[in-house]
């Protein structure tokens, strides 16, 4: 590859952490001089991929294994059958997952994307790499000696004819620059406003739906809109928070930006810069940028001090950055920083003398990412509305100090009648097409929702065969939607299981949505294996996806008469079939 040929990074991500593994590596591999282009998988057109010479991938696993859905597309493509086995004949790429070992299928993702691209005839350079969340230094412990191997064998394979554009240690060249403006404008609108995909909508309700006094506090958010919209049980609705304008007024005046806050300027972007989010108006003001657009409450990664190392005026505080940047003090920047989450705000307001200028907000700021909730509401039976079941995100880090969630505590604040624009993604879920096939779902705490919405749905189109596994701690305090699941079973519609944890005397063991699975294997096995029940999962991936697919297997060896690999196999069958789906998150 030389300088005047393009080399491709794709990144698919949920959290933000594959776009920061992608930048990283087409920084570096600009400063060797080749050029790059980088982008999402679901901006990238997936039918040019076959024309690509070189594509590095970096891919997170969501859920149980689950590829991010920005992904699906791609993946759609790539696992159709009728597909040559020379399709990326010429095609070279690298993979690099990230994951957490502590789930079950740790970067699943990844390595189904190596072993699908090598069967279409793709050549991999350099062996797979996993980036593991349970790391000591994170992901970057993998990430960086895996990036030292690949782009030695691009060296290898093809110089640039480049020399280095810049020394490892220096400050990379910013993406953007900025016109300030010599007269009064107007900020751009706020892209969302035109973007087709995204809808109008006005709180109906905001109201608690856990006990006052419970410790959680978790909402049902009615949104009622003016127009028609579309949706299945399934999909998610994406919603853009917004900081609070206490904490950007704090950040902005520790950053020394206070006074020109509300200066209008507009964003240029740098000559084979890497991109910025579309939806980030080119005219814009500090205040908005911080509020809409970059989070200044995120936990920040260690390319943020890498980056923040080139701007302290302070010698004692530069040496400490430097030290958090060097591999002799990654176990110090992990117990200052990632292991007690201290925020990038928290991190601005120890760090005094630094002065960031405006032309690396984007290179040292991750963006205000959207985030993703599973809806909670038939639209055949709420026609112009979405519900969500939200639990308020609010805990104490190792330090003591109280944290809140950027978006739920932004919707918590909405009240009846505020307007906030809504995106309407596709999720993983299917209905059977015969309503007289039986479901089971099982839900826990907000992994309700998706199940209220398909419930509602399967009720509505005459179904009756119809399992909840729910699972709370308290008959009082936690039992969302427990009038309405009374009402579906009182009307013959629903037959409803639930789990209360806490509520035994003490001593007594606990009980969870699969003990209760457990205890009611033959009648899960008739309906799965007799009558071909569709299974669905929802909820924390934590233990409990594998803890129900467990009480599942037990099902086929105890009442199915199955060995332990059969009841196992049983289960991949399911899941190929797709009578077995998990939306679950972490």
């Amino acid at each position: 590859m030389s300088a005047d040929v393009s080399l491709l990074i794709l990144y698919a991500t949920e959290t933000g952490n594959a776009l920061d593994a992608a930048e990283q590596m087409a920084r570096e591999t600009q400063r060797l001089g080749y050029i790059v282009r980088i982008a999402s998988t679901d901006t990238y057109p997936s039918a040019d991929l076959v024309h690509e010479h070189l594509v590095i991938f970096m891919v997170s696993t969501t859920g149980s294994g689950v590829e991010p859905r920005s992904m699906s597309a791609l993946w759609s493509l790539l696992i159709r059958a009728d597909l040559p086995t020379d399709l990326f004949d010429g095609v070279s790429f690298a993979v690099f997952g990230l994951g957490d070992s502590a789930y079950e299928k740790f970067c699943w993702a990844a390595k189904k994307l190596v072993r699908r691209l090598s069967s279409l005839g793709a050549h991999e350079i350099c062996p797979h790499g996993e980036g593991d969340e349970q790391h000591p230094l994170g992901i970057e412990g993998e990430l960086d000696p895996w990036m030292r191997r690949v782009l030695s064998i691009i060296k290898e394979q093809q110089p640039s004819t480049i020399s280095t554009l810049w020394d490892a240690a220096s400050l990379p060249p910013p993406r953007i620059s900025i016109q300030s403006e010599t007269s009064k404008h107007k900020e751009d609108p706020d892209p969302l406003e035109n973007k087709s995909d995204h809808y109008l909508a006005r709180i109906r309700c905001n109201e608690r739906i856990t006990a006052q006094d419970w410790f959680q506090d978790v909402r049902h958010i009615d949104f009622q809109f003016d127009q028609d919209i579309q949706y299945a049980p399934g999909d998610v609705a994406v919603i853009q928070p917004l900081a609070s304008p206490q904490d950007v007024e704090s950040f902005l005046t520790i950053m020394g930006w206070g006074n020109i806050a509300d200066e209008t300027f507009t964003i240029l972007p740098a000559p084979h810069g890497l991109p910025i989010s579309p939806t980030v108006p080119r005219k814009t003001c500090l205040r908005t940028l911080f509020t809409r657009h970059l989070d200044l409450n995120a936990v920040p990664r260690r390319s943020f001090f890498q980056f923040l190392r080139h701007f302290p005026l302070d010698e004692l505080e530069l040496e400490k950055l430097n030290e958090f940047c060097s591999d002799e003090g990654a176990d110090d920047l992990y117990a200052y920083c990632f292991k007690v989450r201290r925020t990038i705000r928290e991190v601005t307001e120890e760090f005094r003398s630094l002065k960031i200028p405006r032309e690396y907000i984007f290179d040292i700021f991750p963006p205000l990412r959207p985030r993703q909730f599973s809806i909670a509401s038939s639209v055949k039976v709420h026609p112009k509305h979405i519900h969500l079941c939200v639990a308020i995100v609010q805990y104490r880090t190792k330090l003591k100090v109280p944290r809140r969630g950027v978006c739920t505590t932004y919707l918590s604040s909405l009240e009846p009648g505020h307007t906030l624009h809504i995106c309407i993604q596709k999720g993983p879920l299917s209905l059977p097409e015969d309503p007289s096939t039986p479901v089971i779902c099982v839900g826990p705490g907000t992994g309700v929702a998706p199940m209220r919405s398909l419930i509602n749905e399967r009720i509505h189109l005459g179904s009756t065969k119809n399992t909840l596994y729910f699972g709370c701690r308290s008959t009082e305090k936690d039992q969302h939607y427990a009038h309405e699941w009374k009402s579906h079973v009182d009307a013959g519609h629903l037959t409803y299981r639930v789990a209360f944890s806490r509520d035994g005397a003490e001593g007594t063991a606990r009980i969870y949505v699969q003990d209760l699975i457990t205890m009611d294997r033959e009648r899960i096995w008739e309906l799965i294996d007799k009558r071909n029940a569709w299974v669905y999962i929802a909820g924390s991936s934590n233990k409990m996806p594998l803890a129900v697919k467990g009480a599942i297997e037990n099902a086929a060896q105890v009442v199915g008469g199955q060995s332990e690999e059969q009841a196992k196999e049983y289960l991949r069958i399911l899941q190929r079939e797709g009578r077995l789906v998990e939306e679950c998150w972490s």
